[in-house]
């Protein structure tokens, strides 16, 4: 459980190139049945397997816990290996994203449970840690929209802690070895505790800056979208503005017109007056 899914997995029918990563367009061919989602369905598989050999004989045979204990291990390694081969040949498919953690709660909370059934650990470190992990994988998809909360360093000794402490007690221990592994529970339970301690504060961080940033998106286009308003009312008094001058202008050689239309009919008035007067003389001096 590393808190990144490690199967998130799945291969490419092409060969791994040398040194070791496949490219982009290997991982968007990935196939469902590469080598790290095997891996993840072998570990899913092992969970009612590890459940019937942990209940055999009652229980409490030493053997068939010992055979027990063996498929626990196999299941952890398992989540070590599938998750090396992912990181390293970008084996990505989305069945992976989704089986990888589910396997891996799935063995852990299997042993927890199946371990407290038989009264070999109190219920309440079986509460805490599936609790915990519960919590985690809740508050993962809630920031996912803003950001995903890395895999850290505590989160992956938490994990080790967790698996050592639950292999020893399914082991039919005695002795100091028997006091011995419940110090090394208690070691995982305070780990888990503050990992998960952390995971809350990294998501509250995370959906913060989150939203801070689609308020600044939001705001900024906003800010552009008034930008725009006013540029487009601007252009459109602008040509209002034009059209009224080119009116007046037009007007005003109108009137121009009109008044040199005036002027002419007065001279015309004028010429035909003294038409008259002359026309009246002429008429006069024949007398």
């Amino acid at each position: 459980m590393t808190g990144v899914p490690a199967s998130a997995a799945g291969g490419s029918g092409a060969k791994p190139v040398r040194g070791g990563k496949l490219g982009t367009a290997a991982v968007n061919q990935a196939s469902l049945w590469n080598i790290a989602n095997i891996l993840t369905m072998v570990r899913l598989l092992l969970v009612p397997g590890f459940v019937l050999l942990l209940f055999h004989n009652g229980g409490y045979d030493p053997a068939w816990r010992s055979f027990a204990w063996a498929a626990f291990a196999i299941a952890m390694i398992t989540d070590l290996f599938d998750g090396h081969l992912a990181r390293t040949y970008n084996l990505v498919t989305d069945f992976g994203k989704i089986a990888d953690p589910i396997a891996d709660k799935a063995i852990m909370g299997a042993a927890l449970v199946s371990l407290s059934i038989l009264g070999d650990l109190p219920w309440w470190i079986t509460g805490v840690i599936i609790a915990r992990e519960l919590g985690i994988t809740l508050m993962r998809f809630w920031v996912i929209r803003h950001a995903v909360i890395p895999a850290s360093r505590g989160g992956k000794l938490k994990t080790l802690a967790q698996g050592t402490a639950v292999g020893m007690y399914v082991l039919a221990l005695t002795g100091p070895l028997a006091t011995l592994r419940f110090w090394v529970m208690m070691v995982a339970v305070v780990l888990t505790v503050v990992t998960g301690l952390d995971y809350v504060r990294q998501a509250v961080v995370l959906r913060r800056k989150g939203l801070a940033a689609e308020r600044a998106a939001a705001a900024e286009r906003a800010a552009e979208a008034t930008e725009e308003a006013l540029r487009a009312a601007a252009g459109t008094t602008v040509g209002a503005g034009a059209g009224a001058a080119s009116g007046a202008v037009a007007g005003s050689a109108a009137g121009a017109t009109d008044a040199r239309g005036g002027v002419t009919d007065v001279r015309g008035a004028g010429a035909d007056v003294r038409g008259t007067a002359e026309a009246r003389d002429a008429a006069e001096a024949e007398r």
